[in-house]
């Protein structure tokens, strides 16, 4: 088996992806960290995006979190992908959805007032209504079998659990399919284990120094 180094950052949701998908192939790995405000000299080089995650497969450095988790897939037990290759592909798709709703999220609480603040509830809010209506068992995405879509939702919902510690901003309000999956994620080991213990005190502190709308309200 190759030895496998997963170059992480605390707060990085595309690192809690690979982290979900290790944990549930249980696969051994090395975690490290990396400070990307002020990244290594030997960072730089494994990742040419300067981004995280970068999984290390003894001398060769894989970057993206897709690329990662298909790697994942071809290479280890337990697949968390569908065996049919028109709902595989379909799963990919609302991967792909996740990242936007991050995006918006970033966009979120990055908001430098509360018009802007608003907006991108109502965007996430919008996103949000289409996963309600794709939604068509339980407790996981597809109903009984946990996939990398599940993998990949967990650290969105994770954001949540800070945002509803801040307000109310009801981006989740009347959709009862999405909130019984996010609650079955968030008692899920592997989507638990894929952060630090200390992980809600570093994203509070995150988003306390963004000079923005959100963290006005902190």
């Amino acid at each position: 088996m190759a030895e496998l180094t997963l170059i992480s950052h605390h707060l990085c949701p595309y690192v809690q992806r690979a982290v979900t998908s290790l944990s549930e192939k249980q696969v051994p790995h090395e975690s490290i960290y990396v400070d990307l405000a002020n990244k290594p000299d030997w960072f730089a080089a494994l990742s040419p995006l300067g981004k995280t995650p970068v999984l290390k497969v003894e001398h060769t450095a894989l970057f993206e979190s897709a690329v990662i988790l298909e790697y994942l897939e071809e290479t280890q037990a337990n697949p968390l992908h569908p065996h049919n290759p028109l709902q595989r592909a379909e799963h990919r798709s609302w991967i792909e959805f996740g990242s936007a709703i991050l995006n918006d999220i970033a966009g979120f609480y990055n908001a430098l007032d509360e018009v802007s603040l608003a907006a991108k509830a109502e965007a996430m809010a919008a996103k949000f209504s289409r996963i309600e209506t794709r939604l068509v068992g339980s407790p996981w995405f597809d109903g009984g079998d946990f996939s990398l879509v599940d993998a990949c939702y967990g650290p969105v919902f994770r954001y949540f659990d800070c945002f509803d510690l801040i307000g109310d901003f009801g981006v989740l309000s009347g959709k009862p399919k999405t909130n019984e999956w996010r609650a079955a994620l968030a008692e899920r080991p592997s989507v638990i284990q894929a952060v630090p213990f200390d992980y809600p005190d570093r994203l509070l502190a995150f988003l306390r120094n963004r000079n923005s709308a959100l963290s006005r309200r902190i």
